[in-house]
C-alpha cells in the first residue's frame, strides 16, 4: 500500500501532522506526554539601547514592554513555571565582546511569585548591546531537564549585535539536541532584517514569529504563548538513525526526531509481529534557505533489501515542510506456518531531496520528524470479506436494497399512469 501526504505549510504545522490519530501504547511511550513536569517558558527581553525610541502608542518600547510584562504575570497560569532573561541591560559601554557576554537571568525559571516578578521587571533600563544569540543559549540552559514542555518567547526591537554568533545556527543547534524546546520571536516595530532574522530564529525551533507594534498586540500574544505552553503536547525523541538498516536503532511506537544532512539516508527499526499493522510518516522541515523542486521518500523495506512499500511527496519552494507517510499490515500466521517466524525486523529508509543555496550552511542537517505506530492489524471478520470487497459489502447491499425499493415504486407509477391513460 502507497500513501500520500500532500505538503503542510510551516514549521509550526509539523507535530499536528505527525500526531494526528497517533495511537500509542499504555503506559509512557516514546514521545508521549507523561505530566510529571510542569511546563516552563523562559521569557527574553531586549534591553538594549535602542528600547528608549518611544515609537508604540506614544511610549518608550521599553515602557510598553514592561506594562506588557505585568499584565502577562497576573495572567500566567498557576501550572507554568516562569523565568525573565534579560540581553543588553548590564554593559553601557562600547567595549563589543563585553556588551556581547551582556545576558542575566532576571527571575529564575519556577513557580511564579507575581509581586517579586513585577518589581524585577521594573528596575529595567535601556543600555547596552543586542546579544540575541549569547542570551538564547543561556536561555535554553535555564530550561534544562524535565520532560513538560518548554518555550522561549524572545521580543527583540532589533537584529544581533554580536555576529559572527549567528542567532539562526544557535537556534538550529537548539533543536538538534532533541529536547522539545520550541522559541517563539515578537519583533517591536520590525525593520526587514530584524523580522528576516527573528523569523529564521522561530522556523528553527518549529516556532512563530509575530510583528508588534502596539502595546495591547505585545501583551495579547505573549498571553497566548504562555497559556500555549501550559497545553499538554507530545515532545519527540531524539535518536539518530544510521547509513545502514544493520547498524540503525531500534524504534517503538512514538514520535521520534533527528537531522538529516543533505544527499544522506537515514535507516531505523521496527520489530512487527503478525497480525500487527506498521503506519509511518515521516516529515522534513526546511529551516535555511533551499532551492525549489525537492522531495520526501519513506521506504519500509526488509533485512534483505527488498521494498515492502513506499510514500512520497514532492514540493516546488512554497512549503518549509514536506510530510510523506505509509502502512504495512504483516498477515497473521497460518496454522501451517509456525515453522516462520513470528517477528519481522521492518527498516524504515527516509531520504529526501533539498538541496541548499550558495553559500548556506548544510551542517547540521534539516530537522526531520518520524512517527512510529505499531498497532493490531484489522480484524478478519470485520473488516475483511470474501471476494475482496471488504467493507464494500455495505455499500453493494445499500445498492441493491435502493435499486429494489426504486423498481417497485417506478412500476407502480407506470401501472397507475396506464390506467389513467386507458381510462382517459
Amino acid at each position: 500500500m502507497i500513501r500520500r501526504k500532500r505538503p503542510v505549510a510551516g514549521a509550526c504545522a509539523l507535530l499536528a501532522a505527525l500526531t494526528a490519530g497517533l495511537v500509542l501504547p499504555a503506559g509512557a511511550a516514546a514521545g508521549e506526554p507523561t505530566g510529571q513536569d510542569a511546563p516552563k517558558v523562559n521569557l527574553v527581553l531586549d534591553v538594549s539601547g535602542s528600547m528608549r525610541a518611544k515609537d508604540i502608542d506614544g511610549q518608550s518600547r521599553m515602557a510598553a514592554a514592561k506594562q506588557a510584562f505585568n499584565e502577562v504575570l497576573d495572567a500566567t497560569p498557576e501550572e507554568v513555571e516562569l523565568g525573565i532573561r534579560t540581553l543588553g541591560a548590564n554593559y553601557p559601554g562600547d567595549d563589543r565582546k563585553e556588551g556581547c557576554k551582556d545576558t542575566a537571568q532576571l527571575y529564575p525559571v519556577g513557580p511564579l511569585d507575581r509581586t517579586e516578578a513585577k518589581t524585577a521587571v521594573a528596575t529595567l533600563v535601556p543600555t547596552g548591546w543586542t546579544p540575541i544569540g549569547p542570551a538564547l543559549l543561556k536561555a535554553a540552559d535555564d530550561l534544562e531537564g524535565g520532560n513538560g514542555s518548554k518555550r522561549i518567547v524572545l521580543i527583540s526591537d532589533g537584529e544581533d549585535t554580536c555576529a559572527p554568533l549567528d542567532p539562526c545556527e544557535v537556534a538550529r543547534e537548539i533543536a538538534a539536541k532533541g529536547i522539545g524546546l520550541t522559541i517563539d520571536t515578537l519583533g517591536l516595530v520590525p525593520n526587514v532584517k530584524m523580522s528576516r532574522q527573528l523569523s529564521c530564529i522561530a522556523e528553527a525551533t518549529g516556532g512563530t514569529y509575530t510583528s508588534v507594534e502596539h502595546q495591547d498586540e505585545l501583551t495579547d500574544r505573549v498571553n497566548e504563548l504562555v497559556d500555549r505552553a501550559a497545553e499538554p503536547v507530545v515532545t519527540p525523541v531524539a535518536t539518530e538513525g544510521a547509513g545502514s538498516c544493520d547498524k540503525a536503532p531500534t524504534l517503538t511506537s512514538g514520535l521520534y526526531t533527528d537531522r538529516e544532512e543533505f544527499g544522506q539516508q537515514r535507516w531505523y527499526r521496527v520489530e512487527l509481529l503478525a497480525g500487527q499493522e506498521l503506519r509511518a510518516s515521516v516529515s522534513v522541515a526546511a529551516d535555511r534557505a533551499v532551492r525549489p523542486d525537492h522531495g520526501v521518500l519513506l521506504r519500509a523495506v526488509t533485512v534483505h533489501d527488498r521494498e515492502i512499500v513506499r510514500g512520497e511527496a514532492t514540493g516546488n519552494g512554497r512549503t518549509d515542510v514536506l510530510s510523506t507517510g505509509l502502512q504495512y499490515p504483516k498477515p497473521e500466521r497460518d496454522d501451517d506456518d509456525t515453522d516462520k517466524p513470528a517477528a519481522e525486523v521492518v527498516c524504515l529508509g527516509v531520504t529526501h531531496s533539498f538541496s541548499a543555496d550558495s553559500g548556506v550552511k548544510t551542517t547540521p542537517g534539516l530537522p526531520l520528524e518520524l512517527t512510529v505506530d505499531v498497532v493490531d492489524g484489522p480484524d478478519g471478520a470485520d473488516d475483511v470479506a470474501s471476494f475482496g470487497l471488504g467493507r464494500g459489502w455495505w455499500l453493494l447491499g445499500a445498492l441493491i436494497l435502493t435499486g429494489f425499493l426504486a423498481g417497485l415504486v417506478w412500476g407502480w407509477l407506470s401501472r397507475w399512469r396506464v390506467a389513467v391513460w386507458r381510462t382517459n
